[in-house]
Parts: structure tokens; C-alpha cells; sequence
């Protein structure tokens, strides 16, 4: 007998927290698809207001529903240098106030309609049309699937009792005391790191209060050490971290979790459990057993409990923020490391979080953008020098070699994230990415070509004219110009006229061209010019061409792509034929 109930026991708690798992996977899948744009912006308006960051932090975390996901977010905007300390600070803090919804979500008992949940949004899932729509339905088939796993843990768990040898387990750290309670958080703890998800350990803490098998104490210190498990999240995340303060932004995470369970774990039994049933309960006994064998009152005392620990810890740390960052600035140092293998600061363990790895390569293209910029700026140092700029030259040189290899790393990092279940809009997004990365990459080339014709006429002693010189510095002149008028549409987000404005600029500069080689062959008529210039001529004006024409492409890619991605109610087939 003991052997059928330990069997069905095991069946029902695996089974329920396979699904329970998967249901906060579906459901934060969803949620970030439909809200991710949302997401961004308020990660983006992150400021050092400590308030702000923390309102964020608490926004992004019922979003996404996962403490985990949005420190790694975090994790991985402040090793971008997206994001500074003290605002990450803020952003974490408020985080933790943010998860303890998902105990107030399952308080709402409603485990019996999980099931219709599953099948409803299943079919909205799989036969909508609109992306929006079926997102939304994945988001609503993950809660479905979490209130069914729990209802299974619970059922799995109901038989226990019949079983002495479990549970006098569980005796073995009930919060009769300091030592008990202490056992009980170091539980949490531990299974909270073993499974990587507070909610799943919070939902099997539910499970197990609400057949009796653990009481209401020993289910709140349970829940103090699951608050500690999943600052592992975001170390793990921190380890792959170029930039210093994303450590110190981990550390702070396992400090401030660390901190406020010691505080609380002293004053468990003498204060914060009568805190939470006599003030805020208002005297409700979580432990009391109703006529039909359950326990009414269990399941909105744990999430109080969670709540309660958070809302306090959160408090005591928003007033030390400022302190706080200059203590782990001082502290955790930034340590020599062995020389990086990749250029950028892209992370490609954090691809799994579509929201921060669209930012990150974002954040990659617009510093290639800028050294590109930098590159055209500085070309013209050089050909405009009496003098040979040899370190001028080889600084240009060496950026072409960079960018090439960044260009590599970022498509490497895109392909990487288009391979993950996107949404449409950001999979358009990595799309434009990529297209802006290679014309980046293409542009650099020819700006390296343009500087090697002029080194060639160097090294062997000839010179373009006056006229020859002028012509095509006013010609570099209007290229940068143009480079400027394109740029415009990396902060554009209306691009009504932007296209026809960049195209008009085009077509001119290639009528300047046209009419420069007219006058070179003109020349050539009535001129003695060296095969060697007028060669060099003409294919620093057609590098110059070829730069106008990816300048174009890049232009045409950021109007296309923000214009594509603002559809967001078009169905998938809709946006894929654009």
C-alpha cells in the first residue's frame, strides 16, 4: 500500500511540476511577445530615480512574471552599458517586489478551471490569426497549465499523510524555533537552486501547506529561503559578464536577499509571524482546517507572507541605494582578466531573453555606426595633411579590421536569435539588424579603399591637381553630408518623407559624380595626366559612389524595418509577404 501511494505521490508531483514549469514558460513567452516593445521602453526610461527604477523593476517582473528573468535582463543591460549600477540597483530591488504576484495569482484557487484554461487558449493559440491575439493565448494557456500542475502537486501530495516515514521528513525542520526555522529557509534555499525557478519551489510550498503536510510557519520560512535561491539566476548570468558593475549588480542581488532573510529569520516566531496573522490577517489562523478537509485561508497567507518580506526589505534598501552603489564600486573591483575573444559586449548566453538581445545588438550597430562615422571624419585628416599621418592612417586601418570582425560577431549573435521563437516584431528587428551590420561592414571597406588609393599615389611620388583635389574633397564633403541625413533615421520613428528626402540626395550626388568624370575625361583631351592619377581618380570616385549606395541601403533597411514593425496586427502570413 505504502509502495501504490509513494508511486502515485511521484507520478502526481512530477507530472504537476513538469507542467507547472512549462506553464510559467508559456506564460512568460507570451506576456514578453505581447508586452516586449513595453518592456523596452520602460527598461529605457530606467533613470537613477531610485523610485522610477524600482516602479520599473516591479512592472517588468509582472510582466514577465520571473524575479530570474528580469535580473538577467538587468545583468545583461548593465554589462551593454545600457543600464548604470544604481539604476540596475532600483530596477532589482523592485524586482523582488514584483514576483511576489505570482502568490497572489495562484491565492485565487481557481485550479479547477485550469483545465478548460488549457484547451480554450490551446485552440486561440493554434488557430489565431493575429499575432497579438495568439500570444495572448499562449500567455493564458501558461496560467491554465500552472494552476493544473499545482492542483496535480497538491493531489499527489494529499495521500502523505498516510505515510509516516514522510512525514516525519518533514518534521525534521518544522519552524518551531530559531534552529527550525533556520532548517526551513535552507530548504528553500537549496530546492529553489536545485529547480532555478521561485515559483515552482512557492508553488510546491502551496502544494504541500495546503494538505497539511507542512504548517503555515514552517511554509513562510520555506518561502524566506526561496528568496535567496533565485539571486543564482543572476549570479550564473553575471559570471559571463564583461563589465564589472554587472557583478556588483549580482552581488547586490544575493546581498539584498541575503540581508533580509537574516533580519527576519531573528525575529520569525517572536514578531513577524504574529506581524502577519494578528495585524495583517487580522487574526486569521492560515492553519485552520475547514469541514471539507482544507485549508481556506493557506494559500493568500503564504503570498502575504512573500509579499510582506519584500515589501519590507525593499524599503529598508531604497534608502541606502547611493551608499550601497558606492560600497560595491569600492569593494568589487574590477579583477585583470584574460584577453577577450570577441570585440563586442554582446552576451550569447542571454539570447534566451529576446527583449535584452535585441538591445545589446542594438546598442553593437550603433557604435559601429559611429566609428564609421569616425573613420569618414578622419580620412579626410589625412588626405587633407601636408604630411603623412602615420598614426592617423594605422588607427583607420585598424578600425576597418574591427568592424569586420564586430560585423561577424553581431551576425553570429542575430542568426542565433533568429533561431529562437521570436515574435514578428522582433524577429523583423534582428532582420534589419543584420542588413545594417554587413552595409556598416561595407561601408568601412570602401572608406579603407578610398585611403589605400591615396597611400598607392603617395608611395609613388605623383599628386592629384588642385582642381582633381578639390573636386573630390567636395566630394568626401557631400558623402559625410549625406552619411549625417541618413543617420537621422536611427532616432527617427516617422519616416513619412525621410525616404523621398535621402533618395533626392542620392540621385544629386550621383549626378555629381557623372559631371566630375565628364570633366576628368574632358581633361584628358587636353592634359597630360599620369595613367597612375587618372586610374586613382576615378576609383576614389566610384569607392565614393559605392559608399552613397550602401549609405542608401542602410536608410532604406531603418525606414523598412520600423515601418514593418509597427504593424503589429497583422497576421504572421501577413507580415512575412512584406
Amino acid at each position: 500500500m505504502t509502495i501504490d501511494l509513494m508511486s502515485e505521490m511521484v507520478f502526481h508531483f512530477v507530472g504537476g511540476l513538469g507542467i507547472f514549469l512549462l506553464g510559467m514558460k508559456y506564460m512568460q513567452q507570451g506576456l514578453v511577445v505581447v508586452a516586449g516593445h513595453r518592456i523596452r521602453d520602460m527598461i529605457g526610461a530606467v533613470t537613477s530615480n531610485r523610485f522610477l527604477a524600482a516602479g520599473i523593476g516591479v512592472l517588468v517582473t509582472i510582466m514577465v512574471q520571473s524575479s530570474s528573468v528580469t535580473s538577467v535582463m538587468v545583468i545583461g543591460l548593465v554589462n551593454s552599458g545600457l543600464l548604470t549600477l544604481h539604476g540596475a540597483i532600483g530596477v532589482v530591488i523592485g524586482a523582488n517586489i514584483g514576483t511576489t504576484i505570482t502568490g497572489w495569482v495562484l491565492a485565487l484557487q481557481i485550479g479547477k478551471y485550469g483545465l478548460p484554461m488549457i484547451g480554450v487558449a490551446a485552440f486561440v493559440w493554434l488557430f489565431a490569426k493575429n499575432e497579438a491575439l495568439r500570444y495572448t493565448g499562449l500567455s493564458v494557456l501558461g496560467v491554465g497549465m500552472i494552476f493544473f500542475g499545482l492542483e496535480l502537486m497538491k493531489d499527489g501530495f494529499a495521500p502523505v499523510k498516510e505515510i509516516p516515514d514522510f512525514v516525519s521528513m518533514f518534521q525534521v525542520f518544522r519552524a518551531t524555533d530559531y534552529l527550525g526555522v533556520l532548517k526551513s529557509a535552507l530548504v528553500g534555499c537549496v530546492l529553489t537552486f536545485v529547480v532555478q525557478s521561485s515559483s515552482a519551489t512557492l508553488g510546491i510550498t502551496i502544494a504541500l501547506a495546503n494538505t497539511g503536510v507542512i504548517d503555515f510557519q514552517t511554509a513562510a520560512a520555506l518561502v524566506l529561503g526561496e528568496n535567496i535561491g533565485t539571486t543564482i539566476t543572476a549570479y550564473l548570468a553575471s559570471l559571463g559578464a564583461d563589465d564589472v558593475n554587472a557583478k556588483r549588480a549580482a552581488y547586490f542581488h544575493i546581498f539584498f536577499n541575503v540581508t533580509g532573510v537574516a533580519i527576519v529569520t531573528a525575529i520569525f516566531l517572536p514578531i513577524y509571524v504574529p506581524f502577519i496573522t494578528n495585524i495583517v490577517l487580522g487574526g486569521t489562523d492560515p492553519n485552520l482546517l475547514a469541514p471539507d478537509g482544507t485549508f481556506p485561508y493557506m494559500t493568500a497567507a503564504i503570498a502575504t507572507s512573500h509579499s510582506v518580506f519584500n515589501l519590507l526589505t525593499a524599503g529598508c534598501f531604497m534608502v541606502v541605494i547611493t551608499p550601497m552603489t558606492s560600497v560595491l564600486t569600492r569593494f568589487v573591483c574590477e579583477k585583470p582578466t584574460k584577453k577577450k575573444t570577441t570585440l563586442t559586449r554582446l552576451d550569447f548566453n542571454l539570447v534566451g531573453s529576446p527583449v535584452v538581445a535585441i538591445e545589446q545588438s542594438t546598442s553593437e550597430i550603433m557604435h559601429t555606426d559611429q566609428e564609421v562615422r569616425t573613420m569618414l571624419d578622419d580620412l579626410r585628416i589625412v588626405i587633407t595633411a601636408k604630411t603623412v599621418n602615420r598614426d592617423l592612417i594605422e588607427k583607420i586601418l585598424e578600425k576597418e579590421k574591427i568592424i569586420n570582425d564586430v560585423q561577424s560577431e553581431v551576425t553570429h549573435f542575430l542568426t542565433d536569435l533568429l533561431a529562437v521563437n521570436l515574435s514578428h516584431r522582433v524577429a523583423l528587428e534582428a532582420r534589419t539588424q543584420l542588413r545594417l551590420a554587413d552595409e556598416l561592414e561595407s561601408v568601412s571597406d570602401y572608406i579603407t579603399n578610398i585611403l589605400k588609393l591615396y597611400l598607392r599615389l603617395n608611395e609613388t611620388n605623383f599628386i592629384f591637381s588642385p582642381t582633381q583635389q578639390k573636386e573630390l574633397l567636395d566630394l568626401h564633403d557631400a558623402i559625410a553630408g549625406y552619411y549625417d541625413s541618413v543617420r537621422e533615421g536611427f532616432t527617427l520613428d516617422a519616416f513619412e518623407g525621410f525616404l523621398s528626402r535621402i533618395s533626392v540626395d542620392n540621385r544629386e550626388i550621383t549626378e555629381s559624380i557623372r559631371s566630375l568624370r565628364s570633366r576628368h575625361w574632358s581633361r584628358l583631351s587636353h592634359e597630360v595626366v599620369a595613367p597612375l592619377v587618372s586610374t586613382s581618380y576615378m576609383d576614389i570616385a566610384n569607392a565614393y559612389r559605392r559608399v552613397k549606395d550602401h549609405l542608401l541601403n542602410i536608410g532604406e533597411a531603418m525606414a523598412g524595418g520600423k515601418d514593418t514593425i509597427r504593424e503589429d496586427t497583422k497576421s504572421p502570413k501577413e507580415v512575412a509577404s512584406v
